[in-house]
């Protein structure tokens, strides 16, 4: 038995005259079936990837641009609308600013109207007030004129009776007193 297992181990690894083998697609007797069969799994590959593999591929390519090219008009559309609202905020924003300044102009010619208005009646009342302030002035004045005229000969009259010690004649005094007031 050990004979035969070495006979089998030699038959492997060499030909019968002692040297190894040739590797087997490079023997001559079975390269032709080789090729045979190389050319059939090569046309048979083609046609499984050629029919099957490469449609498939295509289909999720074609698909893939498709969905880009609609994500693509979607983000167009929405930029479309978002510059379309953007404008209609600006529009909106000036508008509101316009309506905004036309009431402060508004509300500042009012004030000044009104404010026109009260420096006006302030003024009437501070003239009416003013005019009667005068009235009473000349009043007193007018008053205290009279009284100083009366004040002034009894005065005239006290200061000649102590200098010369008699009382001067009243007549005398107040015309003394009338020429001195007149200038």
């Amino acid at each position: 038995m050990a004979e035969s297992h070495g006979n089998k181990g030699a038959a492997h690894t060499s030909a019968g005259d002692g040297h190894k083998a040739p590797f087997p697609p490079f023997q001559k007797e079975t390269f032709a079936s080789q090729l045979v069969s190389l050319a059939i799994a090569f046309v048979a590959l083609y046609l499984i990837v050629s029919r099957i593999a490469l449609p498939k591929v295509g289909k999720t390519i074609d698909d893939r641009q498709a969905r880009i090219e609609g994500d693509l008009a979607e983000a167009q559309k929405l930029k479309d609308e978002s510059d379309a609202a953007l404008k209609a905020y600006e529009a909106d924003l000036a508008a509101a600013r316009s309506r905004a300044q036309a009431i402060g102009n508004e509300t500042r010619e009012k004030l000044s109207a009104a404010s026109e208005a009260e420096r006006k009646t302030l003024e009437d009342k501070l003239s009416a007030k003013l005019a009667d302030a005068e009235k009473t002035i000349a009043a007193t004045r007018e008053a205290a004129m009279s009284n100083v005229r009366g004040i002034a000969s009894d005065a005239a009259a006290a200061i000649v009776q102590r200098l010369t010690g008699v009382a001067p004649d009243a007549k005398a005094v107040n015309s003394a007193v009338d020429a001195s007031l007149k200038g």
